[in-house]
């Protein structure tokens, strides 16, 4: 009989004086990026930022790949493989976890991440449902999170920004200077039902903070007091 050996994530980041991890989520355009860098120089050396990997500099092993996958020119990372898209993705997000080691968290309290493991589920479940119709979108978003836990932790907490998605696909069709073309929208409205749909079915650990009508500065503001309230729900915690 043969027993196959589940991963388990390092014990130095189950320590109960470990820092907080909330990362950041919701569809392109929604202000993530812009919050989550606010809301880091707001918290100063208190907290360790992890970008969006598609923020990553070109000569960096995130970088390269996301490279190789935009080299389509897709908005989505698509390059007609969606299976090894994924796979690919998964194992960035799994090095950055396993990157964090003791003197890289020293004296930190909050790993705020921009776009985590809830991204690549939700993303490429669209994707992958795309290519097999009759698989839910949420059946396969689901089984992409429960291969990331048999690897790694979960968050912490989970922020899910949500607004006008037609106003975000605005802000994000100005920022990268494209017409965004139909594929790419039905992915993107996939993305936010997807999303939506695992807040409902984690409420422990996502805050969804609707941000409609908000500027940078609000939501960035939205977000810090969010990620505050964590720590201190947290500290009152350890201290009970």
């Amino acid at each position: 009989m043969t027993t196959t050996r589940v991963p388990r994530p390092r014990r130095d980041w189950e320590a109960p004086d470990r820092p907080l991890w909330v990362s950041v989520e919701g569809i392109n355009g929604v202000g993530k990026t812009t919050a989550v860098r606010a809301v880091a120089a707001s918290l100063g050396s208190r907290c360790l930022r992890l970008d969006e990997l598609t923020d990553q500099a070109g000569d960096t092993l995130p970088g390269q790949v996301i490279a190789a996958l935009a080299a389509c020119g897709d908005v989505c990372l698509r390059t007609g493989h969606p299976v090894v898209e994924t796979l690919a993705l998964l194992a960035l997000k799994f090095r950055e976890f396993e990157r964090l080691n003791p003197e890289l968290l020293a004296g930190v309290d909050v790993v705020l991440e921009d776009r985590g493991v809830d991204s690549v589920a939700v993303c490429q479940g669209a994707i992958l449902h795309d290519e097999h119709l009759p698989t839910p979108a949420r059946a396969v978003a689901e089984q992409i999170l429960a291969t990331a836990r048999r690897w790694r932790s979960m968050p912490d907490a989970t922020l899910l920004l949500t607004g006008d998605r037609e106003v975000c696909v605005a802000r994000f069709a100005a920022r990268i200077g494209r017409t965004l073309p139909a594929s790419a929208l039905e992915v993107i409205e996939q993305t936010d039902h997807l999303y939506r749909e695992l807040a409902a079915a984690e409420p422990n650990r996502f805050t969804v903070i609707d941000v409609t009508g908000h500027g940078p500065e609000e939501t960035g503001k939205a977000v810090e007091g969010a990620v505050r309230a964590l720590v201190a729900q947290r500290e009152v915690g350890r201290a009970s």
